[in-house]
């Protein structure tokens, strides 16, 4: 194990909910180039129930509603982004906490595209901190600007953790926030 995965670990080694734990088990699974397509992401396609055969698709709502999925706890079921914003799906949320699914804005802030990751804190330069797919082609934990949230949710029928910004563990970060979600 390397030591940048020792660190993730050790951040990561208090409670936590089960689909985090279950997603962050998938951290580096990337998009595979040309036609062979990564198994995992076609597999989360067929747990949402979406026809997609390939991981050309933008993939973010797939991996979230996927490891949902995993875990016994039905997602929205689409491949929009934004559907947990617009099914309100969940339990819509004051702010952030860890576990929490986000919803953000892409392209322009009221248009159809978004990205969803779930929360696993914040870094120093006042990002949030997230775990999602389809972030440069590849499961990984990126720095959000929290000016381009749209919503958080929480699964029904489990009790979110303290909710609110400073209340986040801080997670390093360069502070470079992400823009590679499509």
């Amino acid at each position: 194990m390397s030591a940048s995965r020792d660190l993730v670990d050790a951040i990561f080694a208090r409670d936590e909910p089960s689909w985090l734990q279950v997603g962050r088990s998938y951290l580096g699974l990337n998009e595979y180039k040309g036609n062979r397509h990564n198994p995992k992401i076609l597999e989360w396609w067929q747990l949402i129930r979406m026809p997609f055969t390939d991981d050309e698709t933008a993939w973010c709502a797939g991996y979230v509603g996927g490891v949902l999925e995993e875990c016994g706890i039905r997602s929205t079921r689409s491949a929009g982004a934004k559907s947990y914003y617009w099914n309100r799906w969940g339990q819509v949320l004051s702010g952030p906490c860890v576990g929490a699914i986000v919803v953000f804005w892409r392209k322009t802030p009221n248009g159809k595209y978004g990205h969803v990751g779930i929360v696993v804190g914040r870094d120093r330069y006042g990002n949030l901190m997230v775990l999602g797919g389809n972030q440069g082609d590849t499961v990984s934990i990126k720095p959000f600007s929290v000016d381009r949230v749209v919503s958080y949710h929480y699964p029904n029928g489990h009790k979110p953790g303290l909710i609110g910004f400073d209340n986040l563990p801080i997670v390093d970060s360069d502070g470079r926030v992400s823009t590679n979600e499509a």
